[in-house]
C-alpha cells in the first residue's frame, strides 16, 4: 500500500449543522460512521468501503449525499490505472448541530452504538442526570466543550478513540419544558 498524501486540515473548524438536508445527510447511521472515519484524514471510496466493512456501491452513494449536503468535499484528485481517484474530506474539523431533531439524533446514536460494539476494548458509557441551575448546566457544557477540545492531538499512529458528548434538560414527566 502506498503512502497517503499530506492534506491540509479541513477547511472550517466548526461547521454549524441547520440546513434540512444537512440533517437528512445525518439521518443514516453509515453516514454517520463515514464522517467519523473522514475524521482523522482524507480516504477514497475504497478505502472507507474497507475501513468500515461496507459494501463500495453502498460508501459511494452515502458520499455523494454527505457532499450534496456540504458536510464532506473531494480534497484532492488524483489519476491512477486510467481511473481517477477522489479524497474525501470533512469540510469542518468539528461539526456540532444547532437544534438537534430526533432522526439525526437517533442516526448519531446508532453509529456510536455500532462504533461501540465494534470497538477492541471496553468503552466507558456513563448516563448521569444533575440536578442543576441554568447557569451552572452553561458552565459544565463550557467546560465539556473546552476539556474535548483541548484532548485533541494529532499524533499519527495512535489510536482513534471516540467522543460523544451530550447535555440536555430532561424534560419533566408526562410533559414538555
Amino acid at each position: 500500500m502506498r503512502d497517503q498524501p499530506s492534506y491540509p486540515p479541513p477547511p472550517d473548524d466548526v461547521l454549524e449543522i441547520s440546513a434540512p438536508e444537512q440533517f437528512a445527510a445525518l439521518s443514516h447511521p453509515l453516514r454517520q460512521r463515514l464522517l467519523f472515519a473522514l475524521g482523522q484524514r482524507p480516504a477514497t471510496t475504497s478505502q472507507l468501503a474497507a475501513q468500515l466493512d461496507a459494501r463500495k456501491g453502498n460508501v459511494a452513494h452515502h458520499l455523494k449525499v454527505l457532499r450534496e449536503a456540504g458536510l464532506v468535499h473531494v480534497a484532492e484528485t488524483r489519476q491512477v490505472r486510467g481511473g481517477t481517484e477522489q479524497y474525501y474530506q470533512r469540510t469542518a474539523r468539528r461539526m456540532m448541530v444547532a437544534e438537534p431533531r430526533a432522526a439525526g439524533t437517533a442516526a448519531m446514536l446508532t453509529a456510536v452504538a455500532q462504533e461501540l460494539d465494534r470497538a477492541p476494548v471496553d468503552p466507558h458509557l456513563t448516563l448521569r442526570h444533575l440536578r442543576l441551575s441554568p447557569a451552572k448546566a452553561r458552565e459544565l457544557g463550557d467546560t465539556l466543550v473546552k476539556l474535548v477540545d483541548e484532548a485533541d492531538e494529532d499524533t499519527e499512529g495512535r489510536p482513534v478513540h471516540g467522543v460523544l458528548v451530550a447535555l440536555y434538560q430532561q424534560a419533566p414527566p408526562g410533559g414538555h419544558v
